[in-house]
């Protein structure tokens, strides 16, 4: 290093000597060219006699002939000065200490809140709805009710045309009537029948006993003796084929079904009849009306219902949350909800119910999603039926955390890093995962390591950048 020195040393008075000679040069050239001075008599001065040297050259020749040879020499030297000037410049701030390291980007280690937020959207629907449909084939005579009306549960919100129903509801009424007239006729006519066989049965066990007294003594023949016995045998069959309740013949079971089937026709009858008059079954509001006067009940267009009806007092939130996240809600849970209808205002709700089970998600994916269900609270939220809105779980949050980008992490498979620039060197430090906030991430340092703000975080930090690696930042 110190010869290196003294050649630079040396080098540089070479320099400063002929650019001396350089400036007296050009000095003696600006005298040789200037014109001469007047004697002050107004005679020029005579020329002076050329002084040629022992080369015959005469000084201003030589001079010149000098000027031209320092003219290429000046070229020479200052294409010198600045090689020498820039391996100079390289020996004082680079040289064999220069930094080839990766450049990097670097942020300084801060704290903030952070919260973790899981994002969905969904349909908002009353929290009770009914569609108001009809399967009686008749034509509407009246509608009572419009879109918007506030309906409440039994009210009539249309009337179908009833005169078929009630012919058949007489018909139906006849077929009944009929049949329980027959069953009390069969109920006499077992009632007296059985009557009557029991008495045959009771005289043919008499004449019977009678003849086998008279068989024993000789007074009847063997034929006579099973006549009589045949005779009560016929009797007690003709006893018991007879339906006995309560010691009382009665019709027999085919009377009373024809009762029950008369009966479940009539009842349905008389139940079509009555749903001529379409009632809504909850409390709510018209918030669809899909036929009109003239129109069959049964042949809406598109199969659409008559009326849909929803309670809109109270408005819910159907949202999907995807079999990855589900664990993370819980039934209580607070929800911000968001939707264009608010202009930019949110609503607060509360998760209600979660279902048991999931379903396909949909759109070839094979992920699952579970039904959730967000009451939205209040009344007055400007938030309507049918509309799409967004709700904002939270999830968790922290307070006065170390934060970073989620880009600034590294991970091997068992450890998380996040790396930092000291003295121009990668360092890793070890954390885990707090609160992930989805752009920042909560940092926690592991029981043997130490975060401290304003520590400068690499942004975008690589697998090659391990501890040590030389770096450099580049300037913000």
């Amino acid at each position: 290093m110190e010869r290196e020195k003294r050649t630079e040393d040396v080098d540089l008075d070479a320099i400063q000597a002929e650019m001396k000679e350089s400036e007296e040069i050009d000095r003696r050239v600006e005298a040789l060219m200037a014109p001469e001075e007047d004697g002050g008599n107004g005679k020029k001065k005579k020329k002076r006699k050329k002084n040629k040297g022992e080369n015959g050259y005469s000084e201003k020749q030589g001079l010149i002939k000098r000027i031209k040879g320092w003219s290429r020499r000046r070229k020479i030297i200052t294409a010198a000065v600045i090689v020498i000037a820039a391996v100079f410049i390289s020996s004082r701030f680079g040289g064999s200490s220069k930094n080839t390291g990766m450049m990097v980007d670097v942020l300084p280690l801060s704290k903030q809140s952070i919260q973790e937020k899981l994002s969905l959207s969904g349909p908002v629907s009353g929290t009770d709805s009914v569609d108001v449909v009809s399967n009686i084939h008749a034509e509407i005579t009246a509608m009572n009710v419009k879109e918007g009306d506030q309906v409440h549960k039994d009210q009539v919100l249309a009337v179908l045309d009833s005169t078929d129903l009630e012919r058949e509801v007489r018909i139906a009424q006849n077929a009944y009537d009929l049949a329980v007239n027959n069953k009390q006729e069969k109920d006499k006519e077992a009632a007296l029948g059985y009557e009557k066989a029991v008495q045959d049965f009771q005289k043919a066990g008499m004449d019977h006993s009678r003849n086998s007294q008279l068989f024993a003594t000789g007074d009847i023949s063997q034929m006579d003796l099973e006549a009589s016995a045949n005779a009560l045998n016929d009797a007690k069959r003709t006893m018991d084929g007879y339906t006995v309740v309560n010691g009382k013949g009665v019709a027999d079971k085919s009377y009373e079904l024809q009762i029950e089937n008369a009966r479940y026709d009539l009842e349905k009858k008389m139940e079509e009849l009555e749903n001529t008059q379409i009632k809504s079954t909850i409390d709510g509001t018209v918030v669809r009306v899909n036929s009109k006067v003239g129109q069959f009940a049964d042949k809406v267009e598109d199969d659409k219902p008559i009326f849909s009806i929803e309670n809109l007092e109270q408005l819910e939130l159907e949202i999907k949350v995807s079999e990855f996240s589900i664990g993370k809600v819980k039934v209580g849970q607070s929800a911000v909800i968001s939707a264009d209808i608010l202009d930019g205002g949110t609503v607060n709700g509360e998760v209600i119910k979660i279902s048991p089970t999931g379903e396909e998600k949909g759109g070839g994916s094979t992920e699952r999603v579970i039904p959730t269900t967000i009451r939205v609270d209040g009344q007055d939220t400007k938030l309507i039926a049918g509309i799409t809105a967004k709700a904002e779980l939270l999830i968790k949050e922290s307070e006065d955390a170390f934060v970073v980008p989620t880009t600034a992490l590294l991970d091997d498979g068992d450890t998380t890093y996040i790396a930092i620039v000291q003295d121009l060197k990668v360092k890793r430090i070890p954390v885990t995962i707090g609160v992930d906030g989805d752009v920042l991430v909560e940092v926690i340092p592991t029981d043997d390591t130490v975060l401290e703000e304003g520590m400068q975080v690499i942004q975008n930090p690589n697998p090659m950048m391990v501890d040590g690696a030389d770096v450099i930042v580049r300037p913000q």
